[in-house]
């Protein structure tokens, strides 16, 4: 529907713009809740993930630094490349200590793997054999208690 077929009509015919508005306040909301695609990080993991994002930030900062003061044959070029050197050594640690970070909790809270379907086919074989193991000792159990003679066909 266009604005113009939603346009109210008062009753002397004329179209009230307000009764407009208040029909798309009701059809239209400021914003739809759509469930996520990913589950949020688990807290330890965000947590060194932004560190990591900052310290890296800072290295980035400090090489450019580096960089103008070799350019201008400053003497602070010197000091700022050692320590953009050692930053960078620092940026690779976070890096890594994010996917340490990350595994460990993984491990520690019981994440589930999905079995390969491989796995899956032959536990649902397993667990089909299992049933009809199950029905036929019901079935022999069955015929025992009702006394299990032959050639019997209704109950006396």
């Amino acid at each position: 529907m266009g604005t113009a077929e939603r346009l109210a009509v008062s009753e002397d015919g004329a179209a009230t713009h307000s009764t407009v508005r208040q029909q798309q306040a009701q059809y239209r909301t400021l914003w739809i809740e759509e469930p996520a695609k990913r589950y949020r990080m688990p807290d330890p993991v965000r947590t060194a993930a932004v560190r990591s994002v900052i310290i890296i930030a800072v290295t980035l900062i400090l090489a450019m630094v580096a960089f103008f003061c070799t350019m201008a044959e400053s003497w602070l070029a010197f000091p700022m490349v050692i320590s953009s050197v050692v930053s960078t050594v620092v940026a690779t640690w976070s890096a890594v200590d994010v996917l340490v970070t990350r595994q460990v909790w993984s491990q520690r809270h019981g994440v589930v793997s999905e079995p390969s379907s491989t796995a899956r086919t032959l536990r649902r074989e397993r667990r089909a054999a299992r049933r009809q193991q199950r029905a036929a000792e019901r079935e022999q159990e069955r015929i025992r208690r009702r006394g299990g003679q032959a050639g019997q066909l209704t109950h006396p």
